[in-house]
């Protein structure tokens, strides 16, 4: 994903986060560049450090159009969902995909390909620069 860095802040134990803008929303996630990329384009990997747990950090939603956001202290991708043979599943967020690991219980039959929000803990994302 082609994302714009806003602004750096760091944090107690040294992390640095940014405010990324990308075509689909902005959000607030920890950063794995460096403090000059303050200003400039860039494009990232997401990691997120949660896993989907339907009904609890996921939910089915109507809206076809992909988003990223902050909701409180929580970041939400707003995604089409796909689910693979190995227990993973991937967001496609504007046609930048994340990588999730699926928690117990499993998912209902159905929401392979349906469209998700996914609402994890702003602490658990991370972008990655990398040259595209």
């Amino acid at each position: 994903m082609l994302v714009k860095v806003e602004a750096v802040q760091r944090a107690q134990q040294g992390a640095m986060f940014v405010r990324v803008h990308s075509a689909v929303g902005t959000a607030e996630v920890l950063w794995q560049g460096t403090p000059q990329a303050v200003g400039r384009d860039h494009h990232v990997e997401w990691t997120v450090d949660e896993d989907i747990v339907w009904t609890e950090n996921t939910r089915p939603c109507t809206d076809g159009r992909p988003e990223l956001r902050e909701d409180g202290g929580r970041i939400v991708f707003r995604g089409r969902l796909s689910l693979d043979a190995d227990g993973v599943a991937v967001l496609d967020v504007g046609g930048s995909v994340i990588l999730f690991d699926l928690a117990d219980p499993p998912l209902p039959d159905g929401v392979d390909g349906s469209w998700v929000e996914v609402r994890v803990a702003a602490d658990n994302v991370t972008v990655w620069p990398y040259e595209a």
